[in-house]
């Protein structure tokens, strides 16, 4: 038993301090242009993308917020941005945002499918139709 132990002792001791799992995160951005950039570079991949449309005070948004956390950790094949409506009204207005929190899912470069309030069942029945699809 006294083996074992010290074996996985020193096991313990070796391995890498950071995590060796990749987990999904939700990304913000502040700049059109690096969203641009971004969204670019997933144009030509087959990663769904949900973007989360939100504002500071939106009380609904905050209601998501955790919920949104969840899926990126969840999901982790999957793309989950939030854009602040306020921060890049240029943005909101490409997608025709127009109430908050909005969700906009693309794949490939098209909107695939969206969804317009704190619906929390609705997102997920979503991303799990269109993470499943491959074209």
């Amino acid at each position: 038993m006294g083996a074992n132990y010290s074996t996985t002792l020193h096991e313990a001791h070796t391995m890498p301090i950071t995590p060796q799992i990749k987990r999904s995160q939700v990304i913000v951005f502040h700049s059109s242009t690096k969203w641009k950039l971004h969204f670019d570079s997933l144009k030509d991949t087959n990663k769904l993308v949900v973007i989360d449309f939100t504002a500071t005070w939106c009380a609904p948004c905050k209601y998501m917020e955790p919920v949104l956390n969840d899926f990126a950790a969840k999901y982790t094949d999957v793309e989950f941005v939030k854009i602040d409506v306020d921060e890049l009204a240029d943005v909101a207005q490409e997608y025709g945002v127009q109430a908050m929190p909005t969700f906009v899912l693309i794949k490939k470069d098209k909107v695939v499918d969206k969804i317009v309030g704190a619906d929390k069942d609705g997102l997920q029945k979503k991303i799990q139709k269109h993470r499943a699809i491959f074209i």
